[in-house]
């Protein structure tokens, strides 16, 4: 018997590989985890598939298709882990709805669930997010029509025939059954997802007296935060908005749920770090929309890059003096150093030489405001502390900075189309393309919110099992107005993904401002392939 293999396009660094069922799809994991295709550099598995991400100049699709197709899943993987006990409040807001839909009591849901083990197939959507089978075939609901803005942490829910555990507060749709005092997400642990794949959970009902041990969960490391006390460096005197530490992100953590993340234009933070001798991925300060300034207890080397605002350096004797854009510029004790609101791009990436003095989390300095994961932000008063970590000379003859776009402009951004773009009209398609969308006030670092005249039509109004959703997604929900997602977007996603934004665009799509408007340029056709391997 053979196996059925459909590839999508996922942008040009990605395909989605479309299974049969979930069995299939755990099988192939393992199988190019342990035999991984040259160019792959992230694996995302969902219900029914898998999210590839490749290096475009170590492999291409073809040659990974190839590969792929002729991985054996005849032999199914089998997962062992740890099993855990997980005390629950049963007190959520959707019990009632979900006996509804079962045709059950409440108490019966609450016995069923209680009784049932679940088993951790993959995870995603957040760090600490897993996604369990159950062995009661009874309990399969469809996620609610409205997410909800906010789910407190701790939440345990139902999607689909899929349990989990809310690991932050974060928004979603699953039906919420109830609540655990468990932490699912601490990096403060050896292992900072409580469950990985494999563990077994039975769910215990807390007003039945039901006690739990937890010494069988991951070891707590005591590994205390820097402390920026009577030490010197930049004081932050002003931020409008909080500003965040950032670098090149933390590839390679899909397992634990956690995306890449990192600054959201690229270029422009390695930018800064060539500008004052930097190795590229230092760690630098990410700042929306200007309103930052910064005064220096010491003399530093600086350098501004992205988004281009008046910048103004104060000095302590009091003259005020223009700072270069793009260039490396010193600044003595006292002097302080302000960026107003730009007038092109949205964010600018402050480094200084030497690099700045920061924890990381899972050896990444990145702050991803969707997981939680990284460092606090930075806000008025707090010191941002030089590392003075080696460095080369700094490169005062740097290219000139990019336009980037204002908010009176139209930008095109091209796109691949796929992975669910047969889940759309053609009218729909041809909507997302000739129409001009415009960027909205509720965007941010998840992802670009856009607003269009006509909203995108569904062929299939079917519940799309979730799945892997890679950087420039540009996700459809019900309302048809697409969100683009940006760096610190979910891992899984449960509504269909039209096209993804070309990698040569990404940071382009990161720096166009709320009002600015977006025009869709598709660069490769909807071309899905369809193989089989042997069973």
């Amino acid at each position: 018997m053979a196996e059925r293999l459909r590839f999508l396009p996922a942008g040009t660094g990605a395909l989605l590989v479309e299974l049969d069922n979930l069995e299939a799809t755990l099988t192939l994991l393992d199988e190019l985890k342990a035999h991984s295709p040259d160019g792959v550099t992230e694996l995302v598995p969902a219900a029914r598939t898998l999210l590839v991400c490749f290096n475009p100049l170590t492999t291409d699709r073809t040659a990974l298709v190839d590969a792929i197709s002729s991985v054996d899943l005849s032999n199914r993987s089998s997962r062992h882990g740890e099993t855990f006990e997980v005390p629950v409040i049963y007190d959520g807001e959707d019990l009632d709805d979900v006996a509804a839909l079962l045709g059950w009591t409440v108490e019966e849901v609450v016995r069923r669930h209680a009784e049932a083990t679940y088993t951790v197939a993959f995870t995603g959507f957040a760090p600490g997010f897993a996604y369990m089978t159950c062995d009661d075939p009874g309990f399969d609901v469809p996620r609610r029509k409205s997410p909800r803005v906010r789910i407190p942490a701790g939440s345990v829910a139902l999607g689909g025939k899929f349990g989990g555990i809310y690991p932050t507060d974060s928004p979603g749709g699953w039906q919420l059954l109830g609540r655990t005092p468990l932490k699912m997400w601490d990096t403060s642990r050896d292992r900072a997802a409580l469950l990985a794949q494999g563990d077994r959970v039975r769910f215990r009902d807390m007003a039945k007296g039901n006690t739990v041990s937890l010494s069988d969960a991951p070891a707590v490391t005591s590994e205390g935060a820097s402390s920026a006390t009577d030490v010197a460096g930049l004081l932050v005197t002003r931020a409008d908005r909080p500003a965040l530490f950032q670098d090149l992100g933390r590839p390679g953590q899909a397992g634990l749920g956690v995306s890449e993340s990192g600054a959201l234009d690229r270029a422009s933070l390695i930018e800064a770090n060539l500008c004052v001798g930097n190795p590229r991925g230092s760690a630098v300060i990410e700042i929306a929309y200007g309103g930052f300034a910064v005064r220096a207890d010491q003399p530093l080397t600086l350098a501004v890059t992205g988004a281009s605002s008046a910048m103004t350096i104060r000095t302590a004797d009091g003259r005020s003096l223009a700072a270069p854009l793009g260039r490396p510029f010193a600044v003595d004790v006292g002097d302080e150093l302000t960026l107003e609101f730009p007038v092109e791009g949205t964010r600018s990436y402050l480094a200084t030489r030497g690099g700045f003095l920061v924890d990381k989390v899972l050896d990444s300095a990145a702050t991803d405001t969707l997981a939680k994961v990284g460092p606090a932000p930075v806000v008025a008063g707090d010191i941002l502390v030089p590392a003075n970590a080696p460095a080369s000379a700094v490169d005062p003859y740097r290219p000139d900075p990019v336009a980037l776009p204002t908010a009176r402009e139209t930008v095109t951004l091209d796109v691949v189309l796929g992975p669910r773009t047969n889940w759309f009209t053609k009218k729909a398609l041809e909507t997302l393309l000739a129409q001009d969308w415009q960027v909205t006030a509720e965007s941010s670092r998840v992802g670009v919110r856009l607003a269009g005249a006509e909203p995108l039509e569904r062929a299939d109004t079917s519940e799309l099992p979730s799945e892997g959703t890679p950087l420039g997604a540009i996700q459809v929900p019900h309302s048809g107005q697409p969100v683009l997602f940006l760096a610190d977007h979910p891992l899984t996603g449960g509504y269909p993904v039209i096209g993804v934004v070309a990698d040569h665009h990404l940071d382009l799509a990161s720096q166009i401002p709320i009002g600015a408007k977006i025009r869709f340029n598709a660069i490769a056709a909807f071309d899905p392939i369809i193989r089989e391997t042997d069973r």
